[in-house]
């Protein structure tokens, strides 16, 4: 069986090693949205990895309301990310850009737009004071004729900023898995009702993003067991496998899923992981993420479940990750205060393992 440090073809992408780094909300960018010279450092120090997924990345003005994450829609984010996946590939790495549309999270202060969902449903865990959501506006047929080809222009604006490929972000309660999941999708179109329409609009945004990039350089990240930010569903294998079985029909690159447990740090839940069942649907490279061990890791890949996997939180404190992983060596320990704190501080100041030694 291979190892995590074995290389893999993740489509058109030949990976040195299995060991992700998952996308990471930073908030590092300007308020408009364009990305800073920070963020070249902070990706450089990390393409150790087998591939970079970056950040969750705004396609439009409408689906991005976090402040100061990047986007990509505007000539100057496209300029601004070059750098970016040049010293990336300067320092040996791969890196792909997610593809963002937050749907009913987008903060109406962030984009001055009222946010957009599949259903008018106000997410339940606003914080006036934090995360300030409204009502979302129901989707008609014509803004999600706009998603679509704002999910198109993304993606060729990322392989001209220099991206090797590019993730469909289409999990965590944002847009695309607001329409998956019955508890936030109660429309009674064809993008609503039976899993089979809730589908389609993950099916014509992959299939828009392939025609731009192609197959072998599309993949999609989803988070199929469990409620997230609000998002649930009263069944969700009847989604999620008919999901991966479709994705891999189409041939993307690979399927990532975040995957909750009952013992999970950042979420959790008792419904039963579904990647037994996708693993049986999707029979491309398939990346497992949340809360892994090294050994747990590795008996994944041992026993077939996964062909890879990413972490997030430990690419954060450690951007060498995956020289400590192969000498098993100490981790730095994230800081969580940090994450979205602007500034280089636990951004880039994280030692590296020689650093640590002197």
């Amino acid at each position: 069986m291979p190892s995590l440090f074995d290389p893999i073809a993740l489509g058109a992408i030949n990976a040195p090693n299995r060991i992700i780094m998952a996308p990471l909300t930073r908030t590092r960018a300007t308020e408009g949205h364009v990305p800073t010279e920070l963020m070249i450092e902070y990706y450089r120090q990390r393409a150790g990895a087998g591939l970079i997924i970056s950040e969750a990345t705004g396609i439009s003005r409408q689906g991005l309301g976090w402040p100061s994450a990047p986007g990509l829609w505007l000539d100057s984010h496209v300029e601004a990310w070059k750098p970016v996946t040049e010293a990336v590939h300067r320092a040996g790495g791969r890196i792909v850009a997610q593809l963002w549309h937050m749907g009913r999270l987008a903060r109406p202060d962030v984009s001055g737009l009222q946010s957009l969902a599949p259903s008018a449903l106000r997410a339940p865990y606003a914080v006036p004071e934090k995360n300030p959501y409204d009502t979302p506006r129901p989707a008609t047929l014509d803004d999600i004729r706009q998603t679509l080809d704002d999910y198109a222009a993304a993606a060729r604006n990322a392989i001209a900023a220099g991206f090797d490929g590019v993730q469909i972000h289409s999990a965590n309660g944002y847009f695309i898995d607001e329409f998956l999941r019955d508890g936030t999708n109660l429309r009674d179109d064809e993008y609503g009702g039976p899993p089979e329409n809730r589908i389609r609009l993950l099916r014509e945004v992959t299939e828009r993003v392939i025609a731009e990039v192609g197959a072998d350089r599309t993949s999609v990240r989803l988070s199929p067991n469990g409620e997230s930010q609000g998002a649930d569903d009263s069944d969700p294998a009847s989604v999620f496998v008919p999901v991966a079985r479709l994705l891999d029909t189409l041939g993307i690159a690979f399927l990532e899923l975040r995957e909750q447990s009952p013992a999970g740090t950042f979420g959790s839940s008792e419904v039963p992981k579904l990647s037994p069942l996708i693993r049986q649907a999707f029979t491309r490279p398939l990346v497992l993420n949340q809360d892994y061990s090294l050994a747990g890791a590795q008996g994944d890949l041992d026993s077939g479940l996964a062909d890879a996997i990413s972490w997030g939180r430990l690419f954060i404190a450690n951007p060498d990750l995956v020289e400590r992983f192969r000498r098993d060596a100490p981790l730095n320990t994230p800081n969580p205060k940090t994450f979205y704190r602007p500034g280089p501080e636990g951004y880039v100041d994280y030692p590296a393992l020689e650093e640590s030694a002197a």
